[in-house]
């Protein structure tokens, strides 16, 4: 039985939607923007993928594809910012990329404030890998740097955490 693209899609997006979403937590300032970054990206591998019969993309061109889209939407923000401050006087806001109200675990809610606390460049390997399951090629490919590279920022990173995990349990003992 043959399924139709919009069929395969659903299902692909069902398997891959929450790792690609969160990928784009790490390019966006709330879950919102991160929505939009994923359904950006997912609008242009529908698109890229019209002449291969709209047969769902490979994952790594997704999270490249994600990757593009969040920093041009970076570049947008920042001339827009430049454009409204030169015309008024913009108070400070506050800087929220996870919704309290939304987290569920306090260990989940740890382990992802660690994860946040990550170099940009490291965060985006240990998502790429751990939650997005790809390998270091597939993450050199995407990000346009080494295997050895990808390698050596995944364990930098796992170091870090295992680092700020430690500092935190241990701060955590000393005040219960």
């Amino acid at each position: 039985m043959t399924h139709s693209p919009a069929t395969a899609w659903k299902q692909w997006l069902a398997e891959n939607g929450p790792r690609l979403l969160l990928f784009a937590r790490g390019w966006s300032q709330c879950r919102e923007d991160a929505e939009d970054l994923v359904q950006e990206a997912v609008l242009r591998m529908w698109h890229h993928q019209a002449d291969k019969a709209h047969v769902p993309p490979d994952l790594p061109l997704v999270f490249s594809t994600i990757r593009f889209c969040g920093l041009n939407h970076h570049r947008s923000e920042t001339r827009r910012r430049k454009r409204e401050e030169s015309v008024i006087y913009l108070n400070d806001f506050q800087d929220v990329w996870l919704d309290p109200v939304l987290e569920e675990d306090e260990e989940a809610v740890l382990m992802r404030n660690a994860v946040q606390n990550l170099s940009p460049k490291l965060r985006e390997v240990v998502v790429m890998k751990f939650w997005g399951g790809l390998t270091f090629l597939q993450i050199s490919e995407t990000l346009a740097i080494s295997p050895n590279t990808a390698a050596s920022r995944y364990r930098y990173a796992l170091e870090q955490l295992a680092l700020d995990l430690r500092g935190i349990k241990k701060d955590r003992h000393a005040h219960a």
